[in-house]
């Protein structure tokens, strides 16, 4: 077993219990259980680090978590959390056994389904003829699957697929408009070829129009970020080394994603990969690369000639985009440079609206409590629509809006970027 599939002493030992992670952690703030705290999640690893046996209660206190890390924001000692809690169940994960349903739906789920475009395009056009042929609207109508408990809670938190696929532009570079002055890489995701399509032809433009050459790699894969979060860290080794190598030692000057969660997964590559001698230094140099494409953007010249969206907007901060990956400036300003529109900044857009990755389907109560509490954040703002910069807080706001919402559009920051220069004629 690596050094890294349990939770370092070093990283335990830097908590000093003071609490003020407390506030800042969903599951506390919904339930006031002190061992559904960052502080007494530790407290139990730190427990089981001595000796103590992994029982249920102990994975159902570290599965409950959301690893949002919005308690790395707060914690004044540095406490790496994220790594804790990844590492933690882990560790859960090589010593204990699940039952053989949970075990066989694990395995056909982040080993054969996400890793294979071929088994995600079969899966994404049965989810596709489901919701166009008219069943999907049939069933709802009905009210069966309200009758069906958590069935129908989690079916409804399903995300809607758009054809046609973004895989069909696996392989393609796309050029720069005008004057080329980056060549970048676009990782566009697994789920996200699917299911958020026009989202990654949107990015793909607005970096055209921000004279970026982009590259879609046929060589690239899933992140790894869900296995990551699983417990599955073996698995996502794999999908890590075949991003290194189709990515790593090309001539780009950034490694690109849209997707919050992703990013903060591909830019600890590193840690997943250091004790790998054949991989350590390339994951360094993959890491020293990749880039949110919010973090990008504002980091270059921005192309000014937008044309107006008149539009109130409130902006949702991407968990693993603020606390993972500490940017929070780059999203708001780049709304802020769209002519005619005005951002209104929400209450406590850094708490987690419950999306977290395959939360939402597992822990669906607890994803649907906070969701509301959200959408009550939202609404005070009276906006048109929630920006965010993370296709998982997308759909899982889009059910916020379909349940406590006045009717607010949902997008990513690049989707406006896309509308004023479409609006200002700079994209096509």
């Amino acid at each position: 077993m690596a050094v890294s599939d349990a939770p370092r002493r070093a990283d335990l030992d830097k908590c000093v219990h003071c609490g003020l992670c407390l506030n800042a952690c969903p599951t506390y703030r919904e339930l006031g259980v002190e061992m559904d705290s960052p502080r007494g999640r530790i407290y139990q690893m730190v427990q089981v680090a001595n000796g103590a046996p992994i029982t249920e209660a102990y994975q159902e206190h570290i599965d409950l978590c959301l690893a949002c890390r919005g308690c790395e924001t707060a914690c004044p000692s540095g406490v790496k959390y994220g790594r804790l809690i990844e590492a933690a169940r882990a560790d859960i994960e090589r010593r204990t056994r699940r039952p053989i349903a949970a075990r066989i739906i694990r395995k056909l789920v982040f080993d054969y389904l996400l890793p294979s475009r071929t088994l995600l395009q079969f899966a994404g056009g049965g989810l596709w003829l489901y919701q166009r042929s008219g069943v999907q609207r049939l069933l709802r109508a009905s009210g069966i699957l309200k009758k069906i408990g958590k069935l129908g809670e989690v079916e409804s938190l399903a995300p809607s697929v758009e054809t046609p696929f973004f895989y069909r532009y696996m392989g393609r570079v796309f050029p720069a408009q005008g004057e080329r002055k980056h060549r970048v890489a676009l990782l566009s995701g697994c789920i996200a070829n699917l299911c958020f399509a026009r989202l990654n032809e949107a990015t793909v433009r607005v970096l055209q129009a921000n004279g970026c050459e982009v590259t879609i790699h046929s060589g690239q894969t899933c992140c790894g970020a869900l296995h990551v979060h699983a417990g599955l860290r073996e698995s996502a080794r794999k999908l890590a080394r075949k991003n290194i190598d189709a990515l790593a030692d090309a001539a780009f000057d950034a490694i690109l994603t849209n997707a919050g969660g992703c990013g903060s997964t591909l830019k600890e590559y590193d840690e997943l990969l250091e004790h790998d001698p054949a991989y350590a230094e390339r994951a360094r140099r993959f890491v020293g690369l990749m880039k949110d494409v919010n973090e990008f953007l504002a980091s270059i010249d921005l192309n000014p000639r937008m044309g107006k969206v008149r539009e109130v907007v409130t902006y949702q901060d991407s968990c693993h985009l603020a606390h993972g990956q500490r940017v929070r400036s780059a999203p708001r300003e780049l709304l802020r440079q769209v002519p005619g529109l005005t951002l209104k900044e929400m209450p406590m857009s850094d708490l987690c609206c419950g999306s977290a990755g395959i939360y939402n389907i597992v822990h669906t109560d607890m994803a649907l409590a906070l969701l509301e509490k959200k959408m009550q954040a939202v609404n005070s703002t009276r906006a048109d629509r929630i920006v965010t910069a993370n296709p998982g807080c997308m759909l899982q706001l889009r059910a916020g809006v379909e349940r406590h919402g006045h009717g607010q559009r949902v997008s990513h920051v690049v989707e406006v970027l896309d509308e004023a220069y479409r609006t200002g004629g700079q994209t096509v």
